[in-house]
């Protein structure tokens, strides 16, 4: 199945939708103009297509291995990676001050959509490195930036995140990796990481480990976590590479999808302990790992997006080749077969695949945006917006977008019928590469419950109100165009139905009862996150409102923007407005019984 970049979407999105047109010319990216964008996506396009997509069927067959210690990439891995460098793409964001090209952060997500689409269990690799950059950025030394950072940026050297261990899950307080300090102010480390993303490969000539320690001094929980720059080859004063450090991968995991991602289990310190760096501060490493998985959650859910597109073009392509039965009402008009998009149930399952990615896309661009606003608005008011934008949308970014890649991607199976069941289609793999995402970065529970539990109560629960109010303007814009005067009526009865749901959270929430909100904060997510979606998408579908009443040539991709929105808003966001009941029953349903109750 090949693989089309969907460049036109993007570029609307990016200007009718994420507004990316306020950045051009401002002081932070004095060079950035609408044909560099237009290069950019262009070119990554290209190389999302011709490079990155012809390898993701093959490397998910063949699988990354273990071999005497050494991870073996599947072929064309090693390769790929070297042009994905040479060509510049992994420094498209990074700091000018580092060898970077300083453009948007909102650019490096697009791309990052492609690079996902085309070959998820590769584009993990630069996700990971981007979170090391990030950490690195927000809270390394000024000698830790001028040694580690231009290599990262370049993607010369790789990076991680050590996070995980058996016993700890998501409960990162609970790890037990040790941190020794050393009389040369190093950092002797030793313990067991699992899970850890792209942890050893050869592709890269250094790979930066970014691993939670405790010092034995440290208090319990969360409050005694450091953060350790651990490289698997030590660098010299100079910059080149010197020895070998005391790590190993001792094992991959066996998973359901992204198999040609090296998922590893990681020891360190089975010689007298690896050498690390301290990041931040001793017993502050909370701080610095929340920069990761903040970066990390949202391109997470740009990978849910990448994969609903990707199912997307595949279901939409076997629908038109497949024939099979003629729909209901033609039975006896002719003998011949007609391709299953004719059937109205095919093209509401791949109506919903294309909604969904266009709405996944709206958020995590929207989400993007206000990072981007956030550190280089022009006025502290502005900034501070911003940041609480980019706040309450991370959760929906990530929870909603992977939760409709998870969805779009089993329709993708569905439209395949039992085809999409025979690995040999491909449908299936979309399948189980997509479900690792509503689990990774923070399970999805875990941004439901910081949505209710933290990001309703910024700013006195402004920031929530804010968005909420932006919702019926524009639902108020669509009722007078008679075009999109059903978008706008849904659309108000849904911001209704999320203000008495936000008010009764809030309420609960500052009652100190928080079993009562939170156990109403995953459907209250998906309400949230319907509701975002069609409020992005009713704003792209105004734009392109206005382009078609002056005449613009592309009227038929126009047409369609205009149509998706109408789609999601009447047949997709009801649903949130049927959450109302269950976020706001309370606590009582999951506590009805106690104990081993329930397993009766």
């Amino acid at each position: 199945m090949t693989y089309a970049a969907p460049v036109a979407q993007l570029r609307f999105a990016l200007a009718a939708i994420a507004d990316l047109p306020s950045l051009y010319g401002k002081s932070a990216f004095a060079d950035f103009t609408p044909d560099l964008t237009d290069a950019i996506l262009e070119e990554g396009g290209k190389f999302a297509a011709e490079v990155l997509a012809p390898l993701n069927r093959s490397g998910d067959v063949e699988g990354a291995h273990l071999e005497n210690g050494v991870v073996r990439l599947p072929k064309g891995f090693d390769d790929a990676y070297r042009k994905f460098v040479e060509a510049g793409w992994n420094g498209v964001t990074g700091s000018t001050e580092f060898g970077g090209q300083g453009l948007p952060h909102t650019i490096g997500v697009a791309l990052q959509e492609l690079w996902q689409s085309a070959n998820m269990a590769f584009g993990l690799c630069p996700i990971l490195s981007q979170g090391a950059i990030e950490a690195l950025s927000a809270h390394g030394t000024p000698e830790q930036k001028k040694t580690y950072l231009p290599k990262l940026i370049s993607g010369v050297w790789t990076g991680t995140m050590n996070l995980t261990e058996p016993q700890a899950g998501s409960d990162v307080g609970a790890l037990k990796t040790k941190a020794l300090k050393q009389q040369d102010g190093t950092y002797k480390i030793a313990g067991t990481k699992i899970f850890i993303t792209w942890g050893e490969h050869e592709a890269a000539e250094n790979i930066i480990h970014l691993v939670l320690a405790r010092l034995p001094t440290a208090p319990p929980g969360t409050r005694g976590i450091s953060l350790f720059l651990v490289p698997k080859v030590l660098v010299k004063p100079d910059g080149t590479l010197g020895a070998r450090n005391d790590l190993r991968c001792v094992g991959l995991e066996h998973k359901l999808g992204i198999h040609a991602s090296p998922t590893a289990v990681m020891s360190y310190g089975d010689n007298g302990g690896a050498t690390g760096y301290l990041i931040g501060a001793e017993n502050k490493g909370m701080a610095a790992m929340f920069t990761m998985m903040n970066a990390a959650r949202l391109n997470v859910g740009v990978q849910g997006v990448a994969i609903a597109e990707r199912a997307f073009q595949q279901a939409c392509a076997f629908a038109h080749e497949r024939r099979q039965g003629k729909p209901y009402g033609l039975q006896h008009e002719s003998t011949e077969m007609m391709p299953i998009i004719f059937h109205p149930d095919v093209r509401r399952m791949l109506w919903t695949m294309k909604a969904l990615t266009e709405a996944g896309r709206a958020i995590c661009l929207a989400t993007a945006m206000a990072i981007d606003r956030a550190r280089h608005g022009e006025t502290p008011a502005e900034r501070a917006a911003a940041k609480a934008r980019e706040e309450l949308f991370t959760p929906l970014a990530k929870a909603w977008s992977t939760d409709a890649g998870v969805e779009a991607a089993s329709i993708g199976v569905q439209v395949h019928g039992g085809m999409g069941f025979i690995e040999e289609t491909g449908a299936a793999q979309h399948y189980r590469d997509a479900r690792i995402l509503p689990i990774y970065e923070g399970t999805n529970g875990i941004q439901a419950i910081d949505l209710v539990g933290r990001k309703l109560a910024l700013e006195n629960g402004d920031a929530v109100r804010r968005h909420l109010n932006d919702v019926r303007e524009t639902a108020a814009a669509c009722e007078r165009d008679p075009a999109l005067a059903s978008i706008g009526k849904e659309l108000a009865r849904a911001a209704s139905a999320a203000d008495s749901a936000t008010t009764w959270l809030q309420e609960h929430m500052r009652a100190n009862r928080p079993n009562d909100g939170l156990a109403g904060a995953t459907p209250y997510l998906k309400m949230m996150g319907l509701l975002t979606g069609a409020h992005l998408l009713a704003r792209g579908a105004l734009v392109a409102r206005l382009r078609l009443a002056k005449g613009a040539a592309d009227k038929a991709f126009l047409d369609t923007r205009v149509a998706v929105a109408q789609f999601f808003a009447e047949q997709l966001l009801p649903q949130g407005e049927a959450l109302l009941g269950p976020i706001t029953r309370g606590a009582a349903g999951p506590f009805a019984l106690e104990g081993d109750a329930l397993s009766r």
